[in-house]
């Protein structure tokens, strides 16, 4: 399967969440999509179905593709501790959503775009690979000759303060820092992880 690039409305309107921020379209048509969108006769969705719609909602929010999520799925089952928790951990530590998370970008798509366009390093060192996972005390900044653009420029001017307590920004040197995995109760996306390790599980 290749990367979405349709619709994102869409989406949204499936799932019902504003899974790539804030929509408009979302706001005025809070249904799913399609002719029967309205209609309160679609039957009740099976056990499955819930379980597939929770998988596939994760990966248009974090914008990972099949296989990366179910290597990611058996990383986070090998690893100690609750495996929904860690899926989650190892999602957030992606570059690119580390990228958007740090206010560089204003969604995951642009900063997955910066990133494979070279304008991204981590600790010192240009890494264009989206996925490329963060340990504690990862650095990751703007390239110098990449400051200027404008597109960089207008989401950190925008950026609120740092609303997330498991990354540090340096606002004067586009740098920031990944601490440590953040916490399950700090991860703001509305998913219900458990519904993904019983759809693996069976």
């Amino acid at each position: 399967m290749a990367r979405y690039t349709g619709p994102k409305s869409k989406i949204a309107r499936r799932f019902r969440e504003p899974i790539f921020g804030p929509d408009k379209a979302l706001e005025r048509k809070n249904y799913p999509p399609g002719m029967h969108g309205v209609s309160k006769r679609r039957g009740k969705q099976s056990e499955y179905s819930t379980q597939l719609q929770e998988k596939q909602k994760v990966k248009y929010t974090y914008g990972v593709l099949e296989r990366q999520f179910e290597n990611l799925f058996h990383r986070a089952s090998a690893k100690e501790g609750i495996t929904g928790e860690n899926l989650l951990k190892f999602l957030e530590a992606r570059l690119d959503n580390t990228v958007y998370r740090l206010g560089i970008a204003p969604s995951r798509s642009a900063a997955r775009q910066l990133v494979s366009h070279k304008h991204i390093n981590v600790n010192g060192e240009v890494v264009s690979i989206a996925s490329y996972s963060l340990k504690a005390g990862d650095v990751v900044s703007v390239r110098e000759k990449s400051k200027s653009l404008e597109a960089i420029a207008n989401s950190v001017a925008g950026r609120k303060i740092n609303k997330y307590n498991w990354l540090e920004w340096d606002a004067a040197n586009l740098t920031g820092k990944f601490l440590s995995y953040p916490n399950r109760d700090e991860i703001p996306e509305n998913i219900k992880e458990n519904l993904i390790v019983e759809l693996y599980s069976k």
